[in-house]
């Protein structure tokens, strides 16, 4: 199979592509500094670009089976927009039979109120709020422009082990908060690659 994934230096995309990779599936990554992906193998290729650029995201999907955007950003003060602006540069190169696996997080669409108090009242409407904003546009131009697509909506993200042990969560009652490590968070995605169950869905990903 062949993956490209959008954000693999580091995070939940260089989680992905590393357990792709291992798998022996064909990897594409899209870094706007290749010299910063800390891997390489015979099976990686590197493009050198930018995910808000159309031309970069044409060039990445080309010939893909399955498109991953991990974009991730730790700049949250100021005005975000690279998060809808690759959106919509995937939603115009993306033919009707590549999937697309996009993550953005809890908090977005109706996993808002899902996560923790201080989550809910304090971090996503303030520490947060202009990334989410982003994300939210990121969503709504996938769900209506993107043929075939799911949504990844992981919990508070840590460093641990790839398991393989959690919970993926489409009925949100009675949820408020949960973990998950981003190996954990590839590891879904690929698994999602390989036979897409959730086509068109937005799982909330916790232990």
């Amino acid at each position: 199979m062949k993956i490209a994934v959008i954000g693999a230096t580091r995070g939940i995309g260089l989680a992905l592509a590393q357990a792709a990779l291992a798998d022996d599936h064909e990897v594409t990554v899209l870094a706007r500094v290749p010299a910063r992906v800390p891997i390489s193998q015979l099976r990686l290729q590197v493009i050198a670009g930018d995910a808000q650029d159309p031309e970069a995201i044409e060039k990445l999907v080309e010939g893909q089976d399955v498109v991953c955007d991990c974009l991730g950003t730790t700049n949250v003060f100021r005005t975000i927009t690279m998060f809808s602006r690759c959106a919509e540069n995937l939603s115009k190169a993306l033919k009707p039979e590549q999937l697309l696996i996009a993550v953005t997080g809890m908090g977005t669409g109706d996993s808002r109120g899902h996560g923790s108090f201080l989550y809910d009242h304090l971090f996503l409407p303030v520490v947060l709020r202009r990334m989410y904003a982003d994300k939210e546009r990121q969503e709504r131009i996938i769900m209506r422009n993107v043929s075939c697509w799911i949504i990844v909506r992981p919990g508070f993200l840590n460093n641990g082990p790839r398991t393989g042990r959690y919970r993926v969560l489409t009925d949100l009652r009675g949820i408020h908060g949960g973990r998950i490590s981003r190996a954990d968070v590839a590891d879904f995605m690929l698994s999602q690659a390989k036979a897409p169950r959730l086509i068109g869905q937005t799982p909330l990903l916790i232990y």
